[in-house]
């Protein structure tokens, strides 16, 4: 059988739809390490729960025996890393367990693939790769007029969560410098799309619009983001492990700046035309502005033209196309998202 890889929070948002595209597209074995942490959701997975391709393991990237166990068993040919905490506002409330994962963990498998690494020999060291994905906020806020985040751009994180991927951005990137470990970093901009966490901005007003509860907008709606389909963003992180250069960080981007209340009103139109029968249309009449988070960067923008020229990757989906997929697919599957979730929050004595 092919060398598998290891994707790491391989049951979160992005890490699920990865290894489901990559089932899909490559079909080589994944063998996906997940701590199930409130965000993670196993049930994500289920249409590989027959699958011999896919091997689910629960367990913590901080685990070095764990991880070293792995290595040694399943040999990979390659390490996804989406491990991490990703929340801006509960890394305001609780930055110590964004230092603990995102910093402290990533150096733990750095350390181990480093070990595993240094032991293999002819093609399998020459081929082996350790892709590590970060955001774009390690770059800090932009103002109205600055050109989009390009890789040369300085690291100016200005939340606890963005300063712990900074962090990781920079380990990964020394150890390259400093051991030879093949690795690659790409920053991504704001993905959106199925299987994403009901707390994040767009399940969010989908699933509070549907009830008829408030749209919560912070401040003035006016801070701006851009955004990227999450299967657009599973296919270039195929690409750079593909064909990147080790060494290197690959900006990835929708090309799709919107601020925050275009974004709701977006949903809010879809909703209006997908679901006619609601009592609660207009759903735009439910927004409403509440109390700026402390410290809210004003805009992110992703400049993907290395991605582009070097890689040949361009996003699939438009803005409009991403969008209406994603309502259809939460106003068909979010009522069961949020039922396994709570379900798997109380088995397993998550808090919220």
């Amino acid at each position: 059988m092919t060398q598998p890889i290891i994707v790491t929070g391989g049951a979160g948002f992005i890490g699920s739809n990865f290894v489901l595209d990559w089932i899909a597209e490559v079909g080589s074995p994944v063998i996906n390490l997940d701590r199930l942490t409130y965000s993670g959701n196993l049930h994500n997975l289920d249409g590989l729960a027959d699958d011999p391709r896919h091997h689910f393991v629960q367990g913590d990237i901080g685990d070095r025996e764990l991880v070293r166990r792995l290595f040694e068993e399943h040999r990979p040919r390659a390490v996804v890393n989406f491990a991490a905490e990703s929340h801006v506002d509960r890394s305001i409330d609780s930055p110590g367990e964004f230092i603990q994962s995102n910093i402290v963990g990533v150096f733990n498998l750095l350390e181990e693939a480093r070990r595993y690494w240094g032991a293999l020999t002819g093609e399998e060291r020459t081929d082996f790769r350790f892709l590590h994905v970060s955001t774009d906020e390690v770059y800090g806020t932009l103002g109205p007029t600055d050109p989009p985040f390009t890789e040369c751009h300085p690291y100016a994180p200005n939340s606890p969560y963005s300063a712990s991927k900074a962090s990781s951005d920079h380990l990964v990137r020394a150890y390259h410098h400093t051991y030879g470990l093949p690795v690659l970093t790409t920053n991504c901009s704001n993905n959106y799309g199925p299987y994403q966490f009901p707390e994040k901005l767009i399940p969010l007003m989908i699933f509070n619009a549907l009830e008829g509860k408030g749209l919560p907008v912070y401040g003035d709606g006016t801070n701006i983001r851009d955004w990227l389909y999450v299967l657009d963003h599973c296919r270039a992180i195929r690409r750079v492990l593909e064909a990147g250069r080790t060494g290197e960080t690959y900006n990835i981007g929708g090309n799709f700046e919107k601020t925050n209340l275009e974004v709701v009103k977006t949903l809010c139109a879809l909703l209006d035309e997908l679901v006619p029968d609601s009592p609660h249309r207009p759903f735009e009449s439910l927004i409403e502005f509440v109390t700026d988070r402390p410290g809210h960067d004003w805009r992110y923008a992703i400049d993907p033209t290395k991605t582009r020229d070097e890689l040949g990757w361009e996003p699939a989906e438009t803005f409009d196309s991403g969008m209406r997929k994603t309502v259809k697919w939460y106003l068909e599957n979010g009522e069961r998202l949020r039922a396994q979730i709570d379900h798997d929050r109380e088995r397993l004595g998550l808090g919220g």
